[in-house]
C-alpha cells in the first residue's frame, strides 16, 4: 500500500465529469484506490463516494493505492489530479 498527499489542480475539482474520468482511469488498474479528504475516505472507483468528498480545486487530499500495480496507478491518478488541463468525457 502506498499513499501520497497532493493538491488538486483541476479548475472544477472532482465535479461529476472529472470524477467520472478519474474513475475510468482508476478502473484500468487492478489495485484498490482510495481518496482521503479531511479524515473522510472514499473508494476511488465509486462516483458517489468521490462526490461525497466534495473535492474542490486546491484541496489537499491523499491518494491511496494497494495492489499489484499500485505504483503505476498512483502515478497516473496523481498526474490526472495535479494537471490543470480539463479533460472531457
Amino acid at each position: 500500500m502506498i499513499r501520497e498527499a497532493i493538491k488538486v489542480n483541476k479548475e472544477n475539482g472532482l465535479e461529476p465529469k472529472q470524477a467520472a474520468l478519474f474513475i475510468q482511469k482508476a478502473s484500468n488498474y487492478k489495485s484498490n484506490v482510495w481518496i482521503e479528504k479531511d479524515e473522510r475516505k472514499a473508494n476511488g472507483k465509486s462516483l458517489l463516494g468521490i462526490l461525497s468528498l466534495a473535492v474542490a480545486k486546491d484541496n489537499d487530499i491523499i491518494i491511496i493505492t494497494e495492489g499489484e500495480d499500485e505504483e503505476e496507478a498512483l502515478n497516473d491518478l496523481k498526474n490526472f489530479l495535479t494537471s490543470d488541463l480539463e479533460e472531457s468525457v
